[in-house]
C-alpha cells in the first residue's frame, strides 16, 4: 500500500538531512495519513479512506465529504474516491430532477 493520500493525492517527497557540517544525504518526508471513516450525507453512508491530516482538514474546512468530492479534480483522487464522487454525482442529479 503506497503512501499517498486517497482525497488530496499528497505523497512522499524527497529531500536532505543537513548536518552541522553541511553534509548532505538523502531522506524521505512521507505525508501523515490516517484511517479515517468520512460521512456523505447526500448518500447516508460512510466511507473508509486513508487521508492525510492536511487533506483531513481540507475536508472540514469545505463542509463535508460531499462538497470536498463535487470541488475537486479527478486527477488528485484515488479510485475509490472517483468511484463515491460518481455515486454522489447521480444522487445530486437525481434529486434535481425530482425537485
Amino acid at each position: 500500500m503506497s503512501r499517498i493520500c486517497e482525497l488530496t493525492g499528497k505523497g512522499r517527497q524527497v529531500g536532505h538531512n543537513v548536518s552541522h557540517a553541511n553534509n548532505k544525504t538523502k531522506r524521505v518526508f512521507l505525508p501523515n495519513l490516517q484511517n479515517v471513516t468520512l460521512i456523505s450525507e447526500k448518500l447516508d453512508r460512510s466511507f473508509k479512506f486513508r487521508v492525510s491530516t492536511h487533506g483531513l482538514r481540507s475536508v472540514e474546512h469545505n463542509g463535508g465529504l460531499d462538497n470536498w468530492l463535487l470541488k475537486t479534480k479527478n486527477e488528485k483522487l484515488s479510485t475509490r474516491a472517483q468511484r463515491v464522487k460518481r455515486e454522489l454525482k447521480k444522487a445530486v442529479e437525481s434529486s434535481e430532477a425530482a425537485a
